[in-house]
Order: structure tokens, then C-alpha cells, then sequence
């Protein structure tokens, strides 16, 4: 696989160490440990975090994050708990973002997002999967469906990066710039405050948004990011036939959620749902409304693919 770019931490062995650490207080926080798994790939090491990936279970989700997160904000306040499935479940450090994977990227409008997540569920030995993701992670999840549609059982795509272009409303624009042209703890605050959450309603405990100010300082002044950003597909959509679950935010001023549904309903052939939550950001990984959609569509979609008593007769 081609290279396009490589993004890196300043001091990659404090750096990480560090990550190390705000992974551990997280786990503290939850009072649950992941498994850290560590993938060989074609975009070089990948790290995966696993839930019940020590048990029997059969169906698995796979989780891919949006751009400058870490796929662990899905579990912020013990989110994933709301599943409520016996589902394993892996959430996957996309390479390129900042967290313990290399730093290396495909380019992102080619297929080599696709190919590499093939590659994670193949060392992974996952047969056939749910898969999940969050903004940037929503054109991953298309991306796999294009390169091994065979892969996944059903997609569900949060605030999904690929149904339209960046929002280049001025209030858009200031919030989002404003960390990243001054990163401070301060400014973080006002991103999150106004577009990742919508308080009083979509909100996490204090000691989770804590840790998210942290991590948000950490990668805007620790990490270099090289790595391209999400882009609409438009026609390449219509390549994906796999079933498709769109959940989406009303108050996501990143990516408006009127027009990915406009958007949904013209490209995917196999658009089963789309969900628009209320009073919920752009962080919608976060909401715990969202993750139980995920869980009660999941375990329906397993439930009818069972045979039933008469059938097995």
C-alpha cells in the first residue's frame, strides 16, 4: 500500500507514555480495563482496545473514530455499557490520528482506508462484523464496504465526515479554529461547550470532560497531523451496498444534519434508517442514546439472521 503522509508525535517515547497514563486514568474512571492488541499492517503497527474480546461471545462491533480522538471517547462514562448486546467489541486507533498506531496514511480518496481496516478484521480473525464510526470513522466504515462489502453484516454511521463537505459557516469555522490557531485548555472548553456537545443536554460527567480537554490539548501540541480529512463521496456512495444505519445529531454544526440526509437518501441504495437525536453534537459517540440504537438495531439484525425452531425442522 502507498504512503501519502506520515504524521508523528514531537517525542514519540514521552508521548506516548503519556497517552499511556490518560489511557489508564480512563480505565480508572470506568473501572473496566481494555485489551490492548497490537496489529501488524500495511500502514504499519495498529493498536486495538478490546471489550469482552476475552469471552465466547459470537457478533462483534468494530469502532473506527473521528479525526483527533482516540476510538476510547466511545467508552467515555462507561458509554459502550448501552449496547446492551453480547456483542465483543474493538475499537480500533485509526492510523494517522494521534494515539499509539504509526503515523502513516493512505491517500484518503483512494481505497486504502479499506484495504487497511480489511487488513485489522483479518488479524483480528473477525469473519463478518458490525462496524461503527464517528465522522472521519464514517468514511472508513464506506471505505471497507467498497473494498470487502463481504465483511460487514450492517454499518452505522455517526455524524458520518463523507455525506457532505465541512460546514464553512463562520460559526463553524470559529469554534473549530479557535483551539487549533491558539490551542489552549481554555479554548478546548469553548470547542467542546459549543460544538461537540449541547449542554445541558448531550454532556459527560466532569472527570470525562476532563479527560477530553486533556487529550484534546495533548494532540493539538504534542501531535503532528499530516493526516487528510474526510471528504463527501457522493457517487462513490452508491458503490456500497451493504445495509446502512445513519445516526445523526440535530445540533452537529460541523456537518448539518439536513443535509446528510439529503444526501443518504441520494447515493445509498441500502439506506435501512436514518435517526436524527435531539439536543446531540457533533460528539454523538458520546451520547448514550446513540449507542443504545446501535445496540437494540444490532441484535435485531442478529436475531433474524437465526434460524428459527420450525426452520431447523
Amino acid at each position: 500500500m502507498k504512503v501519502k503522509y506520515k504524521s508523528h508525535f514531537k517525542n514519540p517515547a514521552s508521548d506516548r507514555e503519556w497517552f499511556r497514563d490518560w489511557v489508564k486514568r480512563l480505565e480508572q474512571e470506568n473501572g473496566r480495563s481494555y485489551q490492548e492488541i497490537t496489529l501488524h499492517t500495511s500502514l504499519g503497527k495498529t493498536t486495538v482496545y478490546g471489550i469482552n474480546t476475552d469471552t465466547n461471545l459470537e457478533e462483534s462491533i468494530v469502532i473506527f473514530p473521528g479525526a483527533r480522538t482516540t476510538s476510547l471517547f466511545w467508552d467515555l462514562d462507561n458509554n459502550l455499557s448501552e449496547l446492551r448486546g453480547d456483542f465483543k467489541i474493538f475499537l480500533v486507533e485509526t492510523n494517522g490520528l494521534p494515539n499509539l498506531s504509526s503515523g502513516q496514511t493512505p491517500d484518503i480518496r483512494g481505497n486504502g482506508y479499506g484495504e487497511w481496516a480489511a487488513e485489522v478484521l483479518d488479524q483480528l480473525n473477525l469473519d463478518k462484523v458490525f462496524i461503527a464510526g464517528a465522522s472521519f470513522g464514517g468514511l472508513i466504515c464506506m471505505k471497507l464496504c467498497i473494498t470487502s462489502s463481504e465483511r460487514v453484516k450492517g454499518v452505522f454511521l455517526l455524524n458520518p465526515g463523507c455525506l457532505q463537505p465541512f460546514s464553512l459557516k463562520p460559526r463553524n469555522l470559529l469554534y473549530n479554529l479557535l483551539p487549533i490557531i491558539s490551542p489552549s485548555k481554555k479554548n478546548i472548553q469553548t470547542f467542546l461547550d459549543k460544538a461537540i456537545f449541547s449542554k445541558p443536554f448531550h454532556v459527560v460527567d466532569q472527570a470525562y470532560e476532563e479527560l477530553m480537554v486533556d487529550y484534546e490539548y495533548f494532540a493539538l501540541t504534542r501531535f503532528v497531523d499530516k493526516t487528510q480529512k474526510p471528504y463527501y463521496m457522493a457517487e462513490e456512495l452508491g458503490l456500497v451496498k451493504n445495509d446502512i444505519y445513519v445516526i445523526l445529531g440535530d445540533k452537529d454544526i460541523l456537518f448539518p444534519h439536513r443535509k446528510s440526509i439529503e444526501n443518504a437518501s441520494r447515493w445509498i441504495s441500502n439506506l435501512k434508517d436514518v435517526v436524527v437525536l435531539a439536543n446531540v453534537g457533533h460528539g454523538i459517540e458520546t451520547s448514550k442514546s446513540a449507542m443504545k440504537y446501535i445496540g437494540r438495531w444490532a441484535s435485531q439484525i442478529v436475531a433474524k439472521e437465526k434460524p428459527s425452531f420450525h426452520s431447523v425442522l
